[in-house]
């Protein structure tokens, strides 16, 4: 089985990983921070890079991933949407992409894992060049026993899928995922 955790505009090699047959998304780990489980990292086109992150609640105690909820004491979505259309608004494919990623900035989403999952499957939709067809499941495990992720340490700095989606469009399934990070 291959175990991964859930990522916000996660990197393409984890899209890879997530596009084999076997792939679930584990959801009761204990929710570790500063790692792209609410992270991403994006780059404008002179190579500036933007570390964005989802602000969660916080607790006193520990938490399961899928208990984590988005905090919106700060206008955090629309700054992140506004670095979007900065660094990528002059990509060939933003126009058509944009507005599949914009519904997911105008409205609040409680759940961490909700906003991933839906994020992801508009993600996986374009990259298999069909458009996205709304929130699905992604499937998540329970499974402790065959997890074989191996980020268990701080945030990995690869840059984020988007970068790559609007770039080169339905083609980066096909030639780049499988050969850019």
């Amino acid at each position: 089985m291959n175990v991964l955790p859930t990522a916000y505009l996660a990197p393409a090699s984890y899209f890879r990983r997530l596009q084999e047959p076997d792939a679930v998304i584990e959801v009761m780990e204990s929710f570790e921070k500063q790692t792209f489980r609410n992270r991403c990292l994006i780059s404008d086109t002179r190579g500036q890079e933007f570390r964005l992150t989802v602000p969660v609640r916080k607790s006193e105690h520990k938490q399961l991933t899928r208990d984590i909820e988005i905090s919106y004491q700060t206008r955090w979505q629309h700054q992140h949407w506004m670095a979007l259309v900065s660094c990528y608004e002059h990509t060939p494919y933003f126009l058509y992409y944009a507005d599949y990623l914009r519904p997911w900035y105008e409205k609040e989403t409680k759940w961490l894992i909700d906003l991933n999952d839906g994020l992801t499957n508009v993600i996986l939709d374009l990259l298999q060049n069909r458009p996205p067809r709304g929130t699905q499941h992604l499937p998540h495990t329970t499974d402790w026993s065959s997890q074989t992720w191996t980020d268990r340490h701080p945030w990995q700095q690869e840059k984020s899928i988007v970068e790559l989606l609007l770039e080169y469009g339905p083609t980066t399934n096909d030639q780049r995922l499988t050969t850019n990070d």
